[in-house]
């Protein structure tokens, strides 16, 4: 029954991908009536998008392609209690992520594109007042998110950004270098008040003998280079933008690998498909309404 159902809705959900992204035809407003609309974001909203692997029948281990989309909640900062160890944030506003929404399958970039397009019209994110995207800088989410939601401020996720940093000093220096850890929070320190030009002009200056630079490249500086304008995390801090990419990342724990990723197990890719169109259904709360559509709607 959970077969035939996820492959009922996930032939639903392709014609409503394919509805989503349809040119508009005479007389018809752009996006009018495409999706239907559920849950909508009224103000801030983020959308996150990372790839997971399982196992593929016949093919090995392939990516799901996932996005996470979710209302965010800002408020007053939180401030500092007396004898209380002081973070990074404490006088930044509070953000918070709430009311999500999933979407995840078996597909290459573009294909995925369709579908989160689909998930962010039936979450308002067409009409919001502000939205973010905080990914992990892969080329791809960066791509699909420009051509989906042009408007949306792109944000490096800042554990990222922060590995980036380690990972480099380790090249130089070598693993747990004092040295090294010493070199590694200054550049933090840089990069969260925004300095990126000068966090440029430090890893410029390296040089790493017998050791490959993290991400392969020639010189780390090229990963903050192409990041820059991702990484104005002051701006960002200060406007109550989200900077951590954990929603998506949750997603892809919680919401695919507890399930699709146990021991020994391997999908066929439809019955992958299937299953995570209704999983997906499932931790976006809508599951009831998604298995009623599959059983009036079989494949």
């Amino acid at each position: 029954m959970a077969n035939a159902a996820g492959q009922a809705l996930r032939a639903e959900k392709a014609r409503e991908a394919e509805r989503a992204v349809r040119p508009a035809g005479p007389g018809e407003r752009n996006r009018e009536g495409r999706v239907a609309r559920r849950s909508p974001i009224e103000e801030q909203a983020n959308v996150s998008s990372d790839g997971v692997m399982i196992r593929v029948r016949g093919e090995g281990w392939k990516e799901v392609k996932a996005a996470a989309i979710s209302r965010v909640e800002v408020s007053a900062p939180r401030g500092k209690w007396p004898g209380e160890r002081p973070q990074r944030r404490d006088f930044d506003p509070q953000v918070k992520l709430d009311q999500h929404s999933y979407v995840a399958g078996l597909w290459d970039a573009d294909e995925f594109g369709r579908y989160q397009y689909a998930e962010g019209l039936r979450r308002g994110l067409d009409r919001v007042e502000t939205l973010t995207s905080v990914n992990d800088g892969a080329p791809w989410i960066g791509r699909v998110t420009k051509t989906n939601w042009p408007k949306a401020i792109q944000i490096l996720d800042w554990p990222h950004a922060a590995s980036h940093v380690y990972d480099t000093a380790e090249a130089v220096w070598g693993e747990d270098s004092p040295a090294g850890r010493q070199w590694a929070g200054a550049r933090l320190d840089e990069l969260w008040s925004g300095r990126v030009e000068v966090v440029l002009w430090e890893m410029s200056k390296l040089k790493a003998e017998g050791s490959d630079w993290p991400g392969g490249g020639a010189n780390p500086r090229e990963y903050f280079e192409d990041n820059a304008e991702r990484m104005r995390y002051d701006l960002f801090r200060e406007a109550g933008y989200p900077i951590g990419s954990g929603t998506v990342e949750s997603g892809a724990k919680n919401v695919i690998q507890s399930r699709m990723r146990r021991p020994g197990r391997g999908w066929r890719r439809e019955n992958a498909n299937g299953v995570l169109a209704l999983l997906t259904e499932y931790h976006s709360g809508r599951f009831d309404e998604a298995w009623r559509l599959s059983r009036k709607n079989p494949t």
